[in-house]
């Protein structure tokens, strides 16, 4: 079932046992673009929607959406990469792309994305290595 507001940008993650489904609302051209989530025991759903955890701060960018995780092996570190436009840019067609933490509550939930200028600190992802 398509979640209510549902724009663009699916992505699932599975975490301590739990399905993250993440997606963006809002028009990317306007200040209600944000990405929101929900959460199931099962990759098929049914989901619970949570709410948005990624909007735009007026003081740094607009439009912040359009995502993807990033989940460091052997780590307990979760990155958002995402677009905004900078407050400079009036096309809405102009996006940078972004880097966040993105962190978890006690309950699993996770906590609103504070957007910064200067994103994350340089991070070594070790290689993965599949199995033939």
């Amino acid at each position: 079932m398509t979640p209510d507001k549902y724009v663009e940008g699916p992505f699932m993650f599975r975490k301590d046992g739990k399905y993250y489904f993440m997606w963006s609302e809002g028009g990317w051209t306007g200040p209600n673009y944000s990405v929101a989530y929900a959460i199931s025991d099962s990759p098929v759903g049914p989901f619970r929607r949570i709410g948005t955890i990624l909007q735009q701060n007026p003081e740094i960018a607009r439009g912040a959406g359009h995502h993807s995780i990033i989940h460091p092996p052997g780590t307990d570190k979760y990155f958002i990469v995402y677009h905004r436009r900078p407050l400079t840019e009036t096309s809405a067609h102009s996006r940078e792309t972004c880097i966040e933490k993105l962190e978890f509550d006690e309950n699993g939930l996770i906590k609103p994305v504070i957007i910064t200028k200067e994103g994350v600190p340089a991070t070594k992802i070790p290689p993965v290595h599949y199995d033939k």
